[in-house]
């Protein structure tokens, strides 16, 4: 009996190793309904999340399951995307139009998302139907396991700041003047976490360090963001462990997100903590509070101004900002341990963004083409090879032509490693997201890009993230390795240019990917449009 009894022993053990060893779940219930909101003192429409604007955060750690149920309690579609979380292997789970089917109204959906091997700040957003000006929008923060070293102390606590322009028109007034063809007028404010002028307030305690984890979850402006009196350390961005930098302030752009530390070191009173719009004429200004405990002094006198229009200036602090070679990431191993630099890229590809009418309407466009979605997500499309699209639909490079509608679809090799080249012809600042990938911001420069630019990229400790910006009559370069199979929607942040077209998927996929390669299609997934009434599993 003995050899029997050893064996069950070794059996429990091993099952017992394995439901310990299962990353674990955080349970969401979400209610999605609309509500009036004053933000800038005017009675406006907002979306709420369990009644809450902006939304609750999710907080998470490496590798943990979320599985999060919203149920739509508004009069149309609603979709919810999550701005830098990787969905590795699952881009059916993205949130976008291209890859995922609204939530009719009255009905709900569970995403279940992991975020593997991913660390940092990020937010999630409505994607569809322009909700994005409305809010449906908060933060996500994902820890650290206990087990891998930071290259900070804990702070004293960690404190989501959510800062973004803002409209007072209802989202649909602002959907109207888009769909006729029009471009929106100047936003009327920003918000510091849904609040408007000294709207919130952050406690400290003398001595202490704090962590502040800002995104720029706006629809146009790049903001700066800065707190009286106070210096920010710079210690993440959108995943990436970066060098460790002070500033006095720092440019946020539409969809970025930066952790700083800052420390309560000055007079214990109130301080302004500073958002103003960048490149703007009029500049638009906000703010908040920095309380210190204890403190009977208000906030007195004109905020702190910051830099307004200077390109030079955002530029040059941009390229200051680099990952730290020696900080673990997720996994225990150095961040300077991939050696990005030491890989030959196998396929360059430029875009350029542009604006102009199609059929006396405004559009926007890459490479000349406006992007225009189809009655069904190309994800669907593809994974049930209805087709529908074309793979291709959008050229390599700028074509210098006019304008026109399509919809356009890049199809890149799997693990191939790409070199892509952001180019700028406006007099705005642009902002660019891959959605499912981090990516090397190698270089930027203005002028036109040439191949002679690549002698001043970093190939040593460019940062990793998944947001950069491109300034005018600029380029931005950007290294990737495809390691994440899928449909991935790249757009602009700027939210009315990617409505009116400025965004292009990329499917990353080849004729020999395995089906291991990528998770199969969820048995909870919507199928709507063409692929409405199949099965999500054969019979």
């Amino acid at each position: 009996m003995l050899p029997l009894k050893l064996a069950l022993a070794v059996f429990l053990v091993a099952v017992v190793n394995t439901v310990v060893a299962e990353d674990p779940y955080r349970y969401f219930d979400w209610n999605v309904t609309y509500g009036t909101i004053y933000p800038l003192g005017v009675p406006q429409q907002g979306i709420l999340i369990n009644g809450q604007f902006p939304g609750p955060d999710i907080y998470s750690v490496t590798n943990d399951n979320l599985v999060i149920n919203v149920y739509n309690s508004l009069d149309e579609p609603f979709l919810l995307s999550w701005n830098g979380i990787q969905n590795r292997r699952n881009s059916f789970v993205d949130g976008v139009y291209g890859t995922t089917c609204p939530i009719p109204p009255g009905k709900n959906y569970t995403y279940n998302l992991q975020v593997k091997d991913q660390i940092g700040s990020f937010y999630y957003f409505p994607s569809l139907a322009f909700h994005k000006a409305a809010g449906g929008f908060g933060g996500i923060r994902i820890l650290s396991r206990p087990r891998i070293p930071v290259p900070f102390s804990d702070p004293a606590n960690d404190y989501t700041i959510l800062i973004g322009d803002w409209y007072t028109k209802n989202h649909t007034a602002s959907r109207a003047i888009l769909d006729g063809g029009k471009k929106l007028p100047f936003p009327d404010g920003i918000l510091i976490n849904g609040r408007g002028p000294n709207g919130v307030t952050f406690t400290v305690e003398q001595g202490k360090t704090y962590r502040l984890r800002i995104s720029n979850v706006g629809l146009q402006s790049s903001l700066n963001f800065r707190v009286e009196g106070h210096k920010m350390t710079l210690v993440e961005v959108e995943g990436t462990h970066t060098l460790q930098t002070s500033y006095s302030s720092l440019d946020v752009h539409v969809g970025q997100s930066y952790s700083v530390l800052i420390t309560a070191n000055q007079e214990a009173k109130d301080h302004y903590i500073v958002v103003s719009s960048r490149f703007t004429t009029p500049v638009l200004t906000t703010t908040a509070v920095l309380h210190y405990s204890g403190s009977n002094t208000p906030v007195s006198g004109p905020p702190p101004g910051g830099p307004t229009i200077q390109i030079d200036w955002s530029l040059n602090q941009a390229r200051s900002i680099r990952t730290n070679l020696t900080a673990s990431g997720p996994r225990p191993n150095p961040q300077g341990s991939y050696h990005y630099g030491m890989i030959n890229t196998t396929k360059t590809i430029r875009l350029a963004s542009s604006a102009g009418q199609v059929n006396g309407k405004q559009r926007y466009a890459v490479n000349s083409v406006s992007f225009v979605p189809l009655d069904t997500p190309l994800k669907l499309l593809d994974y049930f090879k209805v087709g529908g699209f074309k793979v291709g639909s959008i050229s390599n490079a700028p074509t210098g032509g006019g304008i026109y509608l399509d919809t356009s679809v890049l199809g890149i090799d799997y693990r191939q490693f790409i070199e892509i080249i952001f180019e700028n012809n406006e007099d705005i600042v642009q902002s660019w997201h891959l959605n499912g990938y981090s990516f090397w911001v190698v270089g930027m420069d203005g002028g036109q890009w040439t191949q002679a630019s690549r002698n001043g990229y970093n190939l040593r400790d460019a940062v990793s993230r998944c947001t950069t910006q491109v300034y005018p009559k600029s380029w931005t370069a950007i290294y990737i390795a495809l390691d994440n199979v899928g449909m991935w929607n790249l757009r602009t942040e700027f939210w009315a240019r990617q409505y009116l077209g400025q965004q292009l998927y990329v499917r990353v996929y080849t004729d020999s990917t395995s089906l291991r390669d990528e998770y199969p299609i969820p048995r909870n997934a919507r199928l709507c449009g063409k692929v409405a009434g199949r099965h999500t599993r054969p019979l």
